[in-house]
This record gives C-alpha cells, structure tokens and sequence, in this order.
C-alpha cells in the first residue's frame, strides 16, 4: 500500500483538523502520491473548488479543487506531506525535464493578483530541488494584462490558482522561465487580453485553467486565444461532462484529466478518466479539420489530458492563504492537467510548429492511451465522449503524455 495514499485517507478519517506533519518521503519516488488506488481505498477524498459558484455570462472561474479534511476546511499542512511531486510527475509521464526547455517560456494567465506568487514559487522549487526561478535572475516576471506592474485587487481562490499553475509548470519543465499574467478581473475580455499580453511578451506557451459552460456567442472570443506559433493550453473543466468554453475554441489544445495511481505495471503507474474532467461535443464551435470523431459535428473537447483528479493530487504550496488555511496544500482539478501540458509543450520546443490543437492528432503513437473511467452519462451512439476507451475519446482526448515526442 502507498504509505502518502494512507496518510491522507487515515488524516480524513480520524482527524477534524490539520494534518500533523510528518517526514515526507524523497521526492522522486512512488510514494508521494495522494491516495489510495481506487478498490484498496477506505474513505474518499474530499475536495471542493477553489473558485466555487457558476459564473455569469461572459465570466469564468477557476479550474482548481483542494483538498478539505473532515469538517470541510481546506487540508493544509506545515510541511510537505502528501501530493504528487515534480519528479512524481516526471516519471509518470516519462519526461526530459532536467535537460530539456531552457529558454521556453510558459506564461500563465489567471484573474486577479497573487502577492505571494514569487515566494511561493520559491518555497516549492526550494522543498524539491529544482533551482531558484526569481525576478533576480530573469527566470520569474509578474505583468498586469496591460504588460505593466500596475496589479489587480488580490483574490485567495485565485491565488491558489496562479500558485498551481507556477509549480506545475515548474515541476514539469523546471528549465523554462516562467511570466504570470494577471487579468484584472475574471471576465472573458480581460482574461483574453492577459492572453494576448502573454503571446506578445514572447511566451512559447500558454496556460490557461479557467472556463464557464458554453453560450451563444462564445465564438467572438476565440480571437484572443489564436496564436499559430505559439501553444495555448486551457482545461476542460471540473464539472463533468459538458463542454466548457475556451476549451471548445479551435486554437487551443483543450486539456482533459485522469486518475493517476501508482501501479505495479512496467512504467510504475496507471490512468483512468477523471469523473470531473469536461468533455463533450460543443454545441457553437465549428469542428477543425484535424479532429476526426464521427459521434461529434463541431469541436470536440478535449485533445489530451493528464492527472486532474484530487484524489490523486499534486502538492501545492500557498502562504497567501485559502480559507484560512496556508501552507502545503493538494490540489487537483482539470487547473492541474493543463499547465502540466502546456510544460510538456515547453520540453518539446516545438510550439512555432503548433497549429492550435492540431499537433497531437498526427502523433498520438507518443501518449499513454487511457481506458477506463467515465465522467457522466451520455448516447450511446457515441458513449467516447463520455468514457475513455481504446484511441480518441472525451474525458481524455488521445491520452497523456508519454515523453514529449506528441508534442
């Protein structure tokens, strides 16, 4: 049994406060992970998300889920205890990342102002060896959508938010410099602006972990987010299936989510879908040329995917607070899955080659195809948007990255 998957189920079970922290095991191997495999677990992790409410038309909320223990507060922890690590992470997806991404840089893009981002970052890369990233040493910017210094109003939810982003892409590609965009609000205008901010500060990525349920005129959105040269992730939503917007537009890679549990096969883990990963045909969004499903007319989300699911979360660290919590949270949530591939995106150093989604479609030999698991109900005619099985289908896309070959 995974001594980090019994930590957190026995802390959530016997505990209605904060976890004692204990001595994390090494980073780099197996037993940082978060909880149990599915049929040896005794209680479920609870989660709930970090920009909770639906958002009104035109606004957007964040991807991310955090753990809670018993009494519902987000589980936090004054050292690290439980989550997936960096190299966790890099061996599941069988990644380059001690040499490969220098001179990539990821942008994320998120609502409001974190004031702790920078530090925060530090504590994380500091905790598992993967070097200072700081303004000092041009690795770390912070910009307004407007390319300025002049922050928005700071928001917790989202704080936590832009922190996992950070630590994702750091764990996945701690050699590319990262740049933190922050949108004055979590309107689909101003997000979009910090998109187009970050294509034009010279981003060779783009992350983006936020989304609202499809309306009608979403397509007059889709400029802010199409940038041939440079890749744009977005995540595809926590909610189930159901397609959330800019997951649907068409230049971007629509990122889906797994359940990522160590196993004893031959690469030391395995996948199934997320119950919380959006998926689904959208209902505005013309289908590109590359997408070739026959159960969907217009867009298909999503593309590709990787670990979403809190019960098997990633560890993130976050001093600003949430719900009057800080420290060392875990985190899950479709926010998780897409900096991860927009990082991979990053390893590649192929972005000026990336045509929106499209470059996975032609490459797909180099994912981990991911079969099993559901995330709702769905016709049966064309039950792949809805379940993971053999090749393409909703919750997962083509799969998960094995290496950055796709990419």
């Amino acid at each position: 049994m995974n001594t980090r998957f019994a930590t957190l189920a026995v802390t959530l079970m016997a505990c209605g406060g904060a976890v004692e922290p204990s001595s994390p095991a090494a980073p780099g191997s197996a037993s940082s992970a978060v909880s149990l495999p599915p049929q040896a677990s005794p209680v479920a992790v609870a989660a709930i998300p970090v920009c909770p409410g639906e958002p009104g038309l035109g606004d957007a909320r964040c991807h991310a889920q955090v753990v809670t223990e018993q009494r519902g507060l987000p589980l936090a922890t004054s050292s690290y205890v439980n989550g997936y690590a960096p190299q966790d992470l890099q061996q599941a997806y069988l990644l380059a990342s001690s040499t490969a991404g220098a001179g990539q840089v990821i942008a994320v893009v998120d609502a409001y102002d974190n004031p702790t981002a920078e530090a925060d970052l530090g504590v994380y890369r500091s905790r598992f060896g993967l070097g200072a990233c700081t303004t000092a040493n041009g690795c770390f910017q912070k910009i307004d959508q407007n390319g300025g210094t002049s922050y928005p109003s700071p928001d917790q939810g989202w704080a936590l938010e832009s922190a996992l982003d950070l630590q994702m892409a750091s764990a996945v590609c701690p050699l590319c410099k990262l740049l933190l965009v922050e949108a004055k609000s979590s309107s689909l205008a101003d997000l979009g602006a910090a998109v187009n901010r970050a294509a034009a500060a010279g981003a060779s990525v783009v992350s983006n972990s936020y989304g609202a349920k499809e309306f009608t005129f979403e397509t007059l959105y889709e400029s802010y987010y199409n940038h041939p040269g440079v890749a744009v992730t977005v995540s595809s939503g926590d909610s189930g299936y159901g397609v959330q917007f800019p997951a649907a537009s068409r230049y971007v890679t629509a990122v889906g989510g797994t359940s990522l549990a160590v196993a004893s096969s031959a690469r030391g883990f395995n996948e199934t879908a997320w119950s919380g990963a959006g998926s689904g045909c959208s209902a505005y969004v013309a289908k590109p040329s590359w997408q070739k499903d026959g159960g969907c007319s217009r867009r298909t989300v999503a593309d590709v995917s990787a670990v979403a699911d809190p019960n098997t979360g990633v560890a993130v660290y976050d001093s600003y607070g949430y719900g009057g919590q800080s420290g060392w949270f875990v985190v899950g949530g479709t926010s998780v899955s897409a900096p991860i591939v927009a990082a991979v995106y990053a390893l590649a150093g192929n972005a000026g080659a990336v045509t929106a989604g499209s470059y996975p479609y032609a490459r797909a030999a180099g994912l981990f195809d991911v079969i099993g698991g559901s995330n709702g109900s769905c016709r049966k005619s064309s039950s792949y948007l809805c379940t993971a099985v053999a090749g393409y289908d909703g919750p997962t896309g083509l799969g998960t990255p094995n290496g950055s070959g796709a990419f």
